[in-house]
């Protein structure tokens, strides 16, 4: 169990330097986004750890990924500028 909980917050922790170190200018600072990504992570191997139950490595581990994936993404900023015209005009 503690290696699962170990595994899962790597894999957040490179989830995270990955996004970061790929879209710095969609992301807020790094303070923010590796914390994010491992605290998804350790959500996500909680979650399928508590549906699945004890003895599924590899879903819990992918569960990880998916949440900590996620959950950065709710960080991203949109790519272009917004226009601040109506489109009604």
């Amino acid at each position: 169990m503690l290696l699962e909980v170990l595994i899962a917050a790597i894999i957040g922790l490179a989830l995270a330097w990955a996004a970061a170190h790929r879209l710095p200018h969609r992301l807020p600072a790094r303070v923010l986004v590796l914390p994010t990504g491992v605290a998804g992570a350790l959500f996500g191997a909680f979650v399928t750890h508590s549906a699945l139950g004890v003895g599924n490595l590899l879903p819990d581990l992918l569960g990880a990924a998916v949440f900590a994936t996620a959950s950065l993404s709710l960080l991203l900023r949109p790519a272009g500028r917004l226009r601040g015209r109506s489109a009604t005009v």
